[in-house]
């Protein structure tokens, strides 16, 4: 704010500059200011002066700039607000993340160019490059984690899967969801799944398909085995083929008797149609007749063979009807009785199934393992008891109600297994890890080739760097729901790592990772 008006600011520079000896005085006096504010007055004056004559923008204009300065600024603050923080070294995480769970490059460049725009997201080759070396760094890390992981892998299930005419080999382990094994092969006969299979040394148990290669590569680590006097590889059908197989041709044994049914009603239209017209239905009718016949017959073996599958698959359980555990005499017995109701040559596939050795591997290894855990066969059986009634007990009743032998059964079977051992806890924990981690369907690597394939669906190729980038966050990737919700395969597997997060293992140095 001025204390003294513009007017008095120019004459007071007039009186320094222009005037005469004792003139600055007595406008001091005049202006009622000092001498010094004088002189401050004809510095200001000139420089403004100066300035307007310079060449230079108005103070107008500068008012105007420094307006639309001012609006820039809060239009970038607001923009700020609603950015996010992606520098060059989160764009590449995101980039190699997005590729290993599944997204193709396409879809990569889309998401990049939502964030970052499409003309400062990076170009399709920088981001195949970034890629491919992740893929090789994954190749690098992986053989030093394969390394760990040998010890803890006891059981695994086999399959395989095709990328375009190429076989991948995979390799499950059920109870951690570890994927172990994943290589892209040129075939899949016996030797290259024993080549593939035989490093894992301390498998005990493996369950696959009755594929001829697999079971071939099976076979031959067991010759291996054998001849090396190692621990032997058990070999189990797996159960889940099995039971598909089937259904399949129990269903085809419906569509017989429906096909049949179809052509009887045919000719009983035809009988009819003959009555109308002439009256005569004997040859037609005869035929018809036969052809009910034959529809009769073919439901009865429809019924049996409904009959004889049912009591085939229970077979296939771990538990009976009465809650007692299978064995393998007894299921061979209910197999060989259901076996003469599954006639036919749609029911030949299955009957092999059925009648195969290794199918009933799981319950040979079942009462071996629970013999170790717990030796006396009295409380063994209390206890393998009491876990079943505990999985049979009702999940609800309406209106909160609680009624029924079935709430307090397992109670009574407690009470029993506690007068039996004082340290039952101890052996039914043992007794229940062994129900608990039966394997007999190779399901685990059944749902491993279902993430496969949705990644088949999205890559034209697929390569075995970018397999293994896939198997490394599949194995460090955290359950999201189930009973293994909130930990990764590795953690569930028992390897220790510093950090089980993606982009931290594969930035692992490699002899860390060994």
């Amino acid at each position: 704010m001025l204390k003294l008006p513009l007017a008095v600011w120019i004459a007071n520079a007039a009186a320094r500059l222009a005037g005469s000896y004792g003139d600055v005085t007595r406008q001091a006096k005049a202006a009622d200011c000092s001498r010094q504010t004088i002189y401050d007055h004809t510095q200001k004056v000139q420089a403004a002066v100066a300035a307007e004559h310079a060449g230079g923008p108005t103070h107008a204009e500068l008012i105007q700039e420094n307006e639309r300065l001012r609006h820039e600024n809060a239009r970038l603050w607001d923009w700020l607000a609603q950015t996010i923080e992606f520098p060059p070294g989160k764009r590449h995480e995101f980039t190699v993340t997005a590729a290993a769970m599944g997204l193709s490059l396409n879809q990569v460049l889309v998401l990049l160019a939502i964030l970052m725009g499409t003309q400062a997201r990076p170009g399709r080759s920088t981001v195949q490059r970034w890629v491919k070396a992740a893929g090789q760094k994954a190749t690098c890390v992986l053989k030093g984690l394969d390394r760990r992981c040998r010890p803890l892998i006891l059981v695994g299930c086999l399959d395989e899967i095709f990328f375009h005419g190429r076989p991948v080999l995979v390799g499950v382990e059920p109870a951690s969801m570890t994927w172990f094994l994943g290589h892209k092969a040129d075939d899949r006969t016996g030797v290259t799944w024993c080549r593939h299979v035989q490093g894992w040394t301390a498998l005990q148990y493996v369950l696959a398909d009755a594929g001829t290669g697999l079971q071939a590569g099976i076979a031959l680590v067991q010759r291996q085995r054998c001849e090396g006097q190692q621990t032997p590889l058990e070999n189990g059908l797996d159960v889940f083929h099995t039971v598909r197989e089937g259904q399949r041709a129990l269903s085809q044994t419906w569509n017989q008797v429906e096909a049949l049914w179809e052509g009887a009603e045919a000719a009983a239209r035809r009988v009819e149609r003959a009555w109308h017209r002439t009256g005569d239905t004997r040859g037609v009718a005869t035929a018809a007749a036969a052809a009910w016949k034959e529809v009769e017959a073919a439901f009865a073996r429809y019924e049996a063979a409904e009959a004889g599958w049912a009591r085939a698959k229970a077979a296939l359980r771990v538990f009976r009807p009465d809650g007692r555990l299978n064995d393998r005499p007894l299921a061979q017995q209910q197999i060989a009785a259901a076996l003469p109701h599954l006639s036919g040559r749609h029911w030949s596939k299955v009957r092999g199934f059925l009648q195969s050795e290794p199918t009933l591997t799981f319950l040979d290894r079942l009462h071996r393992q629970l013999q170790q855990a717990e030796p006396d066969a009295e409380l063994r059986e209390a206890l393998v008891r009491l876990w079943w009634l505990r999985r049979q007990r009702p999940r609800g009743a309406q209106g909160g109600e609680i009624a029924g032998a079935g709430h307090v059964a397992h109670l009574v079977q407690q009470v029993a297994c506690q007068r039996m051992d004082a340290q039952w806890a101890a052996s039914y924990r043992r007794v229940s890890g062994v129900l608990r981690q039966t394997v007999r369907a190779s399901s685990a690597v059944e749902c491993m080739n279902s993430v496969l394939r949705m990644h088949q669906a999205r890559h034209r190729t697929v390569t075995q760097g970018l397999l293994d980038l896939k198997r490394l966050h599949w194995n460090c990737r955290a359950f999201r729901e189930g009973k293994r919700r909130g930990r990764c395969p590795y953690e569930h597997l028992g390897l220790k790592l510093p950090s089980y997060h993606f982009w931290s293992v594969l930035q692992m140095p490699v002899d860390e990772a060994a």
